[in-house]
């Protein structure tokens, strides 16, 4: 798959990736990635499950559900006004059917990022993430991702950005795969 020794290495230290669409939880992926911007796993693991937990039976809201909530309800898990905002919004966005999963599976990768960033709170590395881990789109490579920076600096010594890009483009058509690659190559 690769022709790169780096990232060979990897393929054999780590398991190989499964990959599945999940596009059906467009949304509540969305929220998480909302939830988690400039936290830590752990922390935004613990607020994303006290959201979860404000709505009955533990079960994951519908867009309806979370417009009709008080900020300050959703503001008991540990969110800010700001991300309750962004929050309120994507679920805005599939109650106004500004988001459609249907059309979004048809779009080339420029047009979800282009649909998704027209949501508050949603830029581009959130877009990116979504096409990886969510739609599982096969070739995302996304620079604004400091993880990644840091596993190509550790891996490559490289520390320019359009350096890394360039070396991006040899992983073609598979760099949703190299980017879960180094991920793995940051656990301790």
């Amino acid at each position: 798959m690769f022709n790169d020794p780096v990232l060979q290495k990897l393929v054999k230290k780590y398991p190989k990736p499964h990959f599945e669409d999940r596009s059906e939880f467009l949304m509540r992926e969305l929220i998480e990635h909302v939830v988690s911007q400039q936290l830590s796993v752990k922390a935004a693991d613990t607020i994303f499950s006290r959201f979860v937990s404000l709505f009955p039976g533990g079960e994951f809201p519908s867009a309806d559900k979370i417009l009709k909530t008080e900020d300050e309800k959703i503001r008991s898990a540990g969110l800010s006004y700001a991300k309750i905002k962004y929050i309120k919004s994507v679920a805005n966005a599939f109650v106004s059917d500004l988001i459609d999963i249907d059309k979004i599976r048809k779009q080339s990768d420029e047009e979800v990022i282009a649909e998704l960033t027209q949501i508050n709170g949603i830029g581009r590395w959130t877009a990116e993430m979504i096409l990886i881990s969510t739609l599982k789109r096969p070739d995302i490579f996304s620079i604004g991702d400091l993880g990644l920076r840091n596993a190509i600096t550790n891996l490559y010594g490289i520390t320019d950005r359009k350096e890394m890009i360039r070396l991006s483009e040899t992983w073609s058509p598979h760099r949703s795969t190299a980017c879960w690659y180094f991920w793995r190559s940051l656990e301790k």
